[in-house]
């Protein structure tokens, strides 16, 4: 075998890596506690959508998914890698030709393998920011939820005693409720856009990497296969000797090459649009520019709710979001107090 020549031999930082820095390890790679597949597929995707706040759970789902999707991806590349070995192996006792080009697409497909790994981890920055969303729903959720109970609570209080002066004190902790919550929904609003753009460009950018690197090694594996001669012989007569060793080594060599020297500025597939694609996506981002320019200042809005508070608290924060019937029992007593300060309510 031949194995000088492989890629494994030489791992030197390739113009792609140099132009944006690898991402850390895939978090599906550590704390396997729940297998590998098959099971623990299934119940990372039952489980994330039975539990958590009602507005997180679809996102959780697919965070538990996209998992799945990585996880089998890590499978299929280590198969790949297993099964280039065992093409190589095989090639060992066929005759010279079959031998060298079986080892050389060996090292190409292990390649491929190595690329799918590589994969796995640049499409986790594409599940990490997309989890990113699910957690700010999971954390305007307890205030919609404050804001559903009081307005419950004041319609029940209206409905059994019309005169309590409790109805005021609440429709003024409904007034603050549904301030907060309408900062809390605007952060949710801007921070899903941005966040959504920035995941599908991880993962766009990572599978046009990948997709055109398995494009370029294609390419050269079928340049090896020109080198086994495949003309049929008659029983007794001899094949012409193999010399093609250098040139398959020329082949890999500049396979490699490309590869290293890849970026994404001189890809060979561009997506070109339509004209009536061009002008209304043009549309779309003149009218975007244009609310840009036209817009209202909302600063304002977002000043503080009271004297003692500094600035917006993310709603886990809130007393309410842990511990529900510590801040009930709070409020109550709060209720009261105020009820002490009020003038007699003539009845």
């Amino acid at each position: 075998m031949h194995r000088t020549y492989s890629m494994r031999q030489s791992r030197l930082p390739t113009a792609s890596q140099i132009e944006n820095p690898p991402p850390p390890l895939s978090s599906t790679k550590t704390n396997r506690w729940m297998g590998k597949g098959g099971l623990g597929h299934a119940f990372r995707k039952n489980a994330a959508g039975a539990f958590g706040p009602d507005l997180a759970r679809k996102l959780s789902q697919l965070v538990k998914m996209e998992k799945n999707v990585m996880r089998s991806m890590e499978l299929v590349s280590r198969e790949r890698m297993e099964t280039a070995q065992q093409l190589s192996i095989w090639g060992e006792n066929c005759d010279e030709d079959v031998s060298d080009i079986t080892d050389k697409l060996g090292v190409l497909l292990y390649e491929v393998g190595e690329l799918e790994d590589m994969y796995v981890d640049r499409y986790d920055q594409y599940r990490v920011t997309i989890k990113s969303i699910r957690n700010i729903e999971a954390s305007v959720q307890p205030s919609r939820d404050r804001k559903q109970k009081i307005t419950d609570e004041i319609a029940k209080l209206k409905y059994k005693d019309p005169n309590s002066p409790r109805i005021v004190v609440l429709e003024q902790e409904l007034v603050r409720a549904e301030a907060e919550s309408l900062v809390a929904e605007a952060q949710l609003s801007n921070i899903t856009r941005e966040k959504l753009k920035a995941a599908f460009q991880y993962q766009f950018d990572a599978l046009r990497e990948h997709c055109e690197k398995v494009a370029i090694i294609a390419g050269y594996g079928k340049h090896l296969l020109d080198l086994i001669d495949d003309t049929p012989v008659t029983p007794g007569e001899t094949r012409q000797a193999y010399d093609g060793y250098d040139a398959s080594k020329a082949i890999i060599q500049d396979c490699e090459d490309a590869l290293a020297n890849w970026v994404s500025s001189k890809a060979a597939v561009k997506s070109s649009l339509s004209q009536r694609s061009r002008t209304l996506s043009q549309r779309r981002q003149d009218n975007i520019n244009k609310g840009r320019e036209n817009g209202v200042d909302l600063s304002s809005q977002d000043q503080p709710l009271r004297g003692d508070r500094d600035s917006w608290v993310a709603a886990e924060q809130h007393p309410s979001y842990h511990h529900d019937d510590d801040e009930e029992a709070a409020s109550d007593g709060d209720i009261r107090g105020r009820e002490e300060e009020r003038e007699p309510v003539p009845v």
